[in-house]
């Protein structure tokens, strides 16, 4: 297997990571799966769910480039690019079709597709770069923590506005109706 394949691979085990947690929280609702787990159907809850399935894939990512004997020497900061990459991107895109239109799940769905082709392609693009990240590269876990930490504290602690607010069911956070 070469990084091409794997990007691939990468690229649908996000998606099905994705159908897998989305409603992991309303069927098992606890402290635990309220910390990684979307709690509602707001835009930033899917930020957490975004964060998660990238996480979730790296793992296995991480071990198929080193069974493969690839050089991972960039995979921290591509990993870390790709994740917040699709989180500012997916939000502007979400957020654009949630304002200008009615829920479409099929346009949701690709537009979330199109946003995890492009974030790993240039993940891909970092990953088999020869530019050096060491300095990312040394503070991606705690980079990561504080990405893990914001999102906790806005699920517990979410402003009144447009992206923290569940239309759906008219809610914003774990339990506060709007």
């Amino acid at each position: 297997m070469n990084y091409k394949v794997i990007t691939i691979i990468s690229i649908f085990l996000i998606f099905i990571f994705s159908f897998l947690y989305h409603n992991i929280y309303v069927y098992f609702p606890n402290t635990f799966t309220s910390l990684l787990f979307p709690v509602n159907e707001s835009i930033f809850e899917h930020m957490k769910l975004i964060y998660l399935s990238y996480l979730s894939s790296a793992v296995i990512e991480y071990f198929l480039l080193k069974k493969n004997k690839l050089n991972i020497n960039n995979f921290k900061m591509s990993i870390l690019f790709s994740i917040v990459f699709n989180i500012v991107f997916f939000l502007i895109v979400y957020t654009l079709i949630y304002i200008n239109t009615s829920h479409s799940l099929f346009i949701t769905l690709l537009s979330y597709f199109i946003s995890i082709c492009l974030s790993k392609s240039l993940s891909y693009l970092i990953l088999t770069s020869n530019k050096d990240y060491s300095f990312i590269n040394k503070y991606f876990y705690i980079i990561i923590f504080i990405i893990f930490l914001i999102l906790i504290y806005f699920t517990y602690n979410p402003p009144k506005n447009l992206i923290f607010i569940d239309k759906e069911n008219k809610k914003i956070g774990l339990s506060n109706y709007y």
